[in-house]
């Protein structure tokens, strides 16, 4: 699998990452032992976790994994920490608790270090300049590599990034963002895209299938019984995403894919990893076959006039003040 650099940093990283969201709580060992060796027996490398997915199993998976099934050192560990499950504060992104999720992190992933550190979310009770001294800390200590932000809106990570690179040589600049993004959902152009194009920042595309819908297995009115959709915990996270808008989109995903002879999937996930700024959309497949129908758009890319009619279809709505009044 090619690998690309994650922003202007030295980092680099598979074009598709492997999502963990669902180990340790709807994908149990067995599948995790596959879709790690899939993943990796096809040059992937990116591997994207955080600290509350399944409670903390996704990490003890990855750490087993790594003990016995895939060398750490082919390996690019990415996690996050700030999430808190606690209904009066989500987050928190103080240095003191981000620092100690950090070696809880390391424990349960057996390992000295991961290779890329987010902080989950912008927690809005903490400075944002002490968040951020918490990312110097753990890459001056070495318990991380690299340093990344995940769901900053705009201004947040303009912010984060302007600072850190306020100081060079004292504080670690933001090698990448993760962000939803695909053709059902493009609010990351709005500005966060701009903004980490000109920062020099990696965006990380969670969700880059709209969540499942862009393959296409909701078209109609059946829900997969086996369907995130379908699930009782999940199927508000997919819901937003079953609207006539999306359908459009979808009908024209899979008109574009019955053109070239490949899967709506291709079609999506070829799209978002190569739109710019993008360095590795993260998949979370349900098992090894999911997973290696989305690593097989290894060898697609979409031709121009395919991805015109696709960002004709999809386009946001952006007026002001986002549109270039200078044209004008």
């Amino acid at each position: 699998m090619e690998q690309r650099h994650l922003g202007r940093t030295g980092l680099r990283v598979s074009r598709i990452g492997l999502g963990t969201l669902t180990w340790g709580r709807d994908t149990d060992e067995h599948d995790a032992a596959d879709l790690m060796k899939t993943f990796w027996e096809a040059g992937g490398t990116l591997v994207d976790t955080a600290d509350v997915y399944g409670d903390g199993e996704a990490e003890y998976l990855i750490g087993r994994l790594m003990d016995g099934l895939v060398p750490r050192r082919d390996l690019v560990i990415s996690t996050k920490a700030g999430s808190v499950p606690d209904p009066d504060r989500r987050f928190d992104a103080s240095r003191g608790h981000l620092l100690s999720a950090l070696d809880a992190s390391l424990s349960r992933l057996g390992t000295d270090y991961v290779d890329l550190w987010h902080v989950h979310a912008f927690d809005p009770d903490t400075p944002l300049e002490e968040t951020l001294h918490a990312l110097d800390l753990a890459v001056a200590s070495g318990r991380a590599r690299y340093a990344a932000v995940s769901n900053f809106c705009g201004w947040q990570l303009a912010k984060a990034a302007t600072w850190q690179l306020a100081a060079p040589g004292t504080r670690t600049r933001l090698a990448g963002t993760q962000l939803e993004y695909s053709l059902l959902q493009r609010g990351a152009e709005r500005e966060v895209l701009p903004a980490a194009l000109d920062l020099g920042i990696g965006l990380l595309p969670s969700s880059p299938l709209g969540r499942g819908v862009l393959t296409g297995k909701y078209r109609g009115d059946e829900m997969p019984p086996d369907s995130r959709g379908a699930s009782e915990h999940l199927a508000p996270f997919v819901a937003p995403y079953l609207d006539d808008t999306a359908s459009r989109i979808v009908d024209a995903v899979a008109t574009a894919a019955d053109g070239l002879a490949v899967t709506p999937l291709q079609v999506a996930l070829a799209w978002v990893r190569d739109r710019p700024g993008v360095a590795a959309p993260v998949v979370g497949a349900r098992n090894a076959q999911q997973l290696a129908a989305a690593l097989s758009v290894e060898t697609l890319s979409l031709p121009d006039e395919i991805c015109r009619a696709l960002d004709d279809v999809s386009a946001p709505v952006h007026r002001y003040p986002d549109h270039d009044w200078s044209t004008l």
